[in-house]
């Protein structure tokens, strides 16, 4: 099984969401890879109210992927880094220069997406961006797919 890591800023919102989603995505067209999620920010579960932002439920369950138990946000490691099969950052001009600060070497390894967060735009607009470039991304994964 191959790795994907997302990262955002605070593990909340928009990693989070496309974290899940691909995983939901990658499970339903028998995709070997399993996407997890992390935070660029230190100690970013400090950053918001609870466990995951309520707009991502909401856009999670409304697509019927359920999340009964969600998890704190993390932080991104060093073995977080080294074990991912692809690195994907969800905002190129507010993440890279995160990773060069706390990562050096890393920055260049990383896929970058340019998708706003809240309150740059609304929830609905980030989401439905991310859901864009995630089923994309499922769909390059499944090409790219060996042949067993």
């Amino acid at each position: 099984m191959q790795r994907v890591l997302f990262l955002c800023t605070g593990n909340y919102f928009r990693s989070r969401f496309a974290e899940l989603l691909f995983n939901q995505l990658a499970a339903e067209a028998q995709l070997a890879y399993r996407a997890v999620s992390a935070g660029l920010e230190r100690e970013c579960h400090t950053r918001n109210p609870g466990p995951i932002s309520a707009h991502t439920l909401a856009a999670l369950r409304a697509r019927g992927i359920d999340v009964t138990a969600p998890r704190l946000p993390c932080d991104v490691t060093p073995q977080d880094l080294a074990g991912a099969d692809l690195i994907i950052a969800v905002k190129e001009v507010e993440h890279r220069p995160m990773l060069v600060e706390r990562f050096p070497g890393w920055a260049e390894q990383v896929r970058y997406w340019n998708v706003d967060d809240i309150p740059q735009v609304p929830a609905a607009q980030a989401l439905g961006r991310l859901e864009a470039l995630v089923r994309a991304l499922v769909d390059e994964l499944l090409r790219n797919q060996p042949v067993t």
